[in-house]
C-alpha cells in the first residue's frame, strides 16, 4: 500500500500526518466475518445480521462486506428486494467508527447501488434516521431525494445485556440509478 508522510518543515521530528490509501474490495458478508464485526452492533444485532444472511441464501437479500487487503470487513450493509416490488432497499448501512468520514460508506453505497443494478432494478432507497445528519448528507451528495417520513422501531441491546425497543423517526430516501 502506497504510503504518504507530511513532516512539518519547522518541526521535522514531528510528525505531523500520515495518509494511508487502502485499496477496498465488496463481497458477500459471511457468516464467518460476523465474530470481526463487533464494531457494527451489538451480539443482538450480529444475530439479527445472521438471519439475514439466511435469506441472502435464498436471493432475497444481498448483504455486503467492504474490506481491505485484509479481507476484514470494515464496513457491511444490506439490500433487500423484498420490501418493495422493484426496489432494492439498502438498510444495516455501517462504517467501522474509526474509518468514517473517508469514503467507506460512499464505496459501500455504490456498491450496494451496483447489486441493485445487475438485478435489472433502476430505483433505491433507504431510511435514515432524523438524528443522523451525517448519514443523511452523504446520502444526499450521493443523489438520494427525501420523499417522506416514517416512524420506525426495534429492539436493542443495552449494555447489561437486556433487550429495549428503540424507537425513532426515519426520512425515506430514493435514487433513481442510471
Amino acid at each position: 500500500m502506497p504510503r504518504v508522510i507530511t513532516v512539518d518543515a519547522d518541526a521535522p521530528e514531528v510528525l505531523k500526518m500520515i495518509s494511508v490509501v487502502l485499496k477496498l474490495s465488496a463481497r458477500d458478508l459471511v457468516h464467518a466475518d460476523l465474530a470481526s464485526c463487533g464494531w457494527a452492533g451489538s451480539d443482538h444485532h450480529l444475530v439479527g445480521v445472521a438471519q439475514q444472511l439466511e435469506r441472502a441464501r435464498t436471493g432475497e437479500v444481498d448483504y455486503l462486506a467492504v474490506c481491505p487487503a485484509t479481507d476484514i470487513p470494515v464496513a457491511k450493509g444490506g439490500v433487500d428486494y423484498q420490501i418493495k416490488e422493484g426496489v432494492g432497499t439498502l438498510w444495516q448501512l455501517a462504517v467501522h467508527p474509526a474509518l468514517q468520514s473517508c469514503g467507506i460508506g460512499t464505496f459501500l453505497v455504490e456498491a450496494a447501488e451496483l447489486r441493485i443494478k445487475n438485478r435489472g432494478l433502476r430505483q433505491a432507497e433507504l431510511a435514515v434516521e432524523e438524528n443522523n445528519p451525517r448519514a443523511r448528507a452523504l446520502y444526499e451528495r450521493l443523489g438520494y431525494v427525501a420523499y417522506d417520513r416514517q416512524p420506525d422501531s426495534w429492539d436493542e441491546q443495552a449494555p447489561d445485556g437486556s433487550l429495549r425497543r428503540y424507537e425513532t423517526m426515519c426520512t425515506l430516501m430514493r435514487k433513481e440509478l442510471a
